[in-house]
């Protein structure tokens, strides 16, 4: 079975295949009625090419559409792949169980009425599963609209239509949605291979389509709309699987901020809604579109375009004007406008017009004909500074549109490596044009910008997989876990759940992670000792999980230099503390060594309940909450790269490379004290937050002053 009763097992692949490719398929609930779910999914299974077997069921008829009809399916008495099922919520349990009976292997449940609709649906779903699980079957849905593969074919939907054949793979969520995406599809000629409606995914969800999608041959992309994700870790394997074969676009809605209300450490707070998700895409190797136009525009493109292998981009232009729009969103957007070589700029030297401008972007100027494109575009293409080419064109009176198309289909022939998208700027005079460009599956548009963002996804894609493919995770094996887990155990037998400072410092210390000396005195003498051992100047703090703002209470003291000063401070300290919170439990002081100041960085913890422990990193002390600067990545499976990454795109990271003259500080080492406290997250999935503000940054080494540990 998959996910069902719990820990879903090796994938199968075999196993799918008869959901997305049965032989047969049953339609519980199937009606004569026009009107009714019943008899729209008849009529679809029929007209959709299907060559496989039929059979509807309903105990009432004989015979619809032209099919024996019977009276449950237990009585087929033949094999069936896949029954859809179109009862009510409640005679669906009974189906199901009869459906075990009969050896079916996939139930596509279109009926509403489960778990979004409250605790009676919620219990009839768990009874689905439940049935599911007892039979060893596969569950779509339920509350869904149903599954299309074009290339089977077949249609085990109630949308009114069948999907274009293509090769987009299209993941949603929402039925609701399919059935615009899909009307408005035919409409403009897009086509799928397959397309998904999964709905409150019981037991199938995105993780398991994807999968699917990745391994079907006639899959070029994988589009996803998702609400939320079920199993996080699950995701992103399939996906990081997926994105070594295909590409994988998801546009996100809905996201929760309940993971960074719950947070309330400083890491917590910078951790906004969406965060988790962009980590963890990112991560995946995944495509993130910010809506359904640029989902669908970069769809379009990885089905007919190959992925660049790089960021510059030539322009080719009859107009200075789009040139100039489409420059500004290549540098804007993060790509290169393509240096040319010396030899593409002398080529173009002689053979465009003097007025014409041959470096990026190169303006073929208004009277150009076709040939003039062609000679320029030719020229880009052949270039090896050049990794794409978006190419406008406004309607001169002299200017050949379908001529200028033909030009840049052949070009697209010539340089199969280097992805070209159009832009066709007009009405009428450019329609023929758009529409013989997009035959021969080039990406055209009706202004520059969305063609160079299409661009922009796509080398954005090439670096994702790159990256994904760069890297093992960064661990290390000079830590010691038995010891802190003593410590953890320890603090939960108090009846405590966040670390006292002196604690939280060992923990770093037995995982090698910087930290300022701390100890924790209970006595004026155990104080003078500790202050003595560490040597002046110190620190002194209370030691209270009951006392959060200690510096107003009088229950911190700085700059101690000498043995008396340290006593007087352990005496002021205590009375302070308990003056102010009576009833707070006190189990010292804490004595740190004071630390020569440095650059001040962060580096915490905060736990997504969907993708687990995210690592941040960024500008600390009272910058945090001044700058909002941090970057996130996933603890499981950090590499190297990415905790480079997280560095150099921080604003902390002009300051420590050295700003304006000043030394630089001690790079690698922070990123080594970044990847152990990823490691220390993973090896104690019950860290529930980890802050360390501020660390202090040196040219040699660094000096986490203040920790803070909460346990789940």
């Amino acid at each position: 079975m998959c996910n069902i009763a719990g820990g879903r097992c090796s994938y199968n692949m075999s196993k799918f295949t008869s959901l997305m490719r049965p032989r047969s398929v049953a339609i519980v609930g199937a009606s004569k009625t026009p009107g009714k779910i019943g008899y729209a999914v008849v009529e679809n299974m029929k007209s959709s090419g299907f060559t496989g077997e039929i059979y509807p069921i309903n105990p009432k008829e004989a015979e619809i559409a032209g099919l024996k009809a019977y009276p449950s399916i237990t009585e087929v008495k033949k094999p069936v792949d896949v029954a859809v099922l179109c009862v009510p919520a409640r005679v669906s349990i009974p189906v199901a169980e009869e459906c075990g009976q009969a050896g079916v292997k996939h139930m596509i449940v279109i009926t509403a009425g489960f778990k979004e609709v409250g605790k009676e649906g919620r219990e009839l779903e768990d009874k689905l599963i439940e049935i599911a699980g007892k039979y060893g079957m596969s569950i779509v849905g339920p509350n869904c609209l149903g599954v299309i593969d074009t290339h089977t074919p077949f249609n085990a939907t109630f949308a009114k239509n069948m999907a274009l054949k293509g090769n987009i793979a299209f993941i949603s969520q929402s039925g609701a949605l399919c059935i615009a995406i899909l009307d408005w599809s035919l409409k403009i000629g897009l086509g799928f291979s397959q397309f998904v409606s999964f709905g409150n995914k019981a037991d199938l969800n995105e993780a398991d389509f994807i999968e699917i999608a990745s391994h079907d041959p006639n899959t070029k992309v994988i589009c996803l709309y998702l609400e939320d994700i079920v199993d996080g870790p699950r995701f992103i394997k399939a996906a990081r699987e997926a994105t070594k074969r295909v590409p994988v676009i998801v546009l996100k809605s809905g996201v929760s901020a309940a993971g960074a209300k719950a947070a309330s450490s400083h890491t917590g707070a910078l951790a906004g809604s969406d965060t988790a998700y962009e980590t963890a895409f990112r991560h995946a190797g995944v495509l993130r579109a910010s809506s359904m136009t640029e989902l669908f525009d970069l769809a379009s493109a990885f089905t007919t375009q190959p992925i660049p292998q790089g960021k510059r981009i030539a322009v080719i232009t009859n107009s200075g004007g789009p040139g100039i729009v489409a420059s500004d969103s290549i540098e804007l957007g993060g790509l290169k406008m393509a240096q040319f070589s010396e030899k593409t700029l002398d080529l173009l030297k002689e053979t465009m017009p003097s007025m014409a401008n041959i470096h990026n972007p190169i303006d073929v100027i208004g009277d150009a004909h076709y040939d003039r494109y062609e000679t320029a575009l030719n020229a880009a293409l052949a270039d090896p500074n050049v990794d794409a080419a978006t190419v406008l064109l406004s309607p001169t009176a002299v200017i050949e549109v379908d001529k200028v198309a033909n030009v840049i289909i052949e070009a697209r022939r010539k340089y199969p490596d280097k992805p070209v998208v159009a832009s066709f700027t007009g009405g009428f005079a450019v329609e023929n044009g758009v529409a013989h460009l997009r035959e021969h599956g080039v990406p055209t548009y009706a202004f520059p910008e969305p063609g160079v963002a299409t661009l922009r996804g796509m080398a954005k894609f090439s670096e994702l997989r790159e990256a994904i493919r760069d890297g093992e995770e960064w661990t290390f094996d000079d830590v010691c876990k038995d010891k802190v887990k003593a410590i953890f155990e320890k603090v939960r037998s108090d009846g405590r759940d966040l670390l006292l400072s002196p604690e939280a410092a060992e923990v770093a210390e037995l995982y090698k992670i910087p930290a300022a000396p701390s100890r924790l005195a209970t006595t004026e003498d155990e104080a003078e000792k500790f202050a003595l051992e560490m040597d002046f100047p110190v620190v002194m703090k209370i030691a209270s999980p009951d006392i959060m703002h200690k510096t107003d209470i009088g229950g911190v003291k700085v700059g101690l230099k000498s043995k008396e000063d340290v006593r007087a401070a352990f005496i002021s300290i205590m009375e302070n503390s308990k003056k102010a919170v009576p009833g707070a439990k006190i189990y010292g002081v804490e004595v740190q060594k004071m630390m020569p100041k440095g650059d001040e960085i962060i580096i915490g913890m905060v736990k997504d309940p969907t993708f687990g422990p995210m690592v941040a990193f960024g500008s600390g002390g009272i910058l945090v909450n001044l700058l909002q600067d941090a970057s996130f990545r996933l603890a499981s499976g950090l590499t190297k790269r990415e905790v480079d990454e997280m560095i150099t795109e921080t604003k902390a990271y002009t300051i420590l490379k050295g700003f304006r003259g000043a030394e630089a500080d001690d790079i690698p080492a922070i990123a080594e004290a970044v990847a152990r406290v990823a490691q220390l997250c993973r090896d104690f999935p019950e860290i529930s937050e980890l802050d360390i503000n501020p660390v202090f940054a040196y040219p040699k080494g660094l000096s986490a002053l203040d920790i803070k540990i909460k346990l789940s």
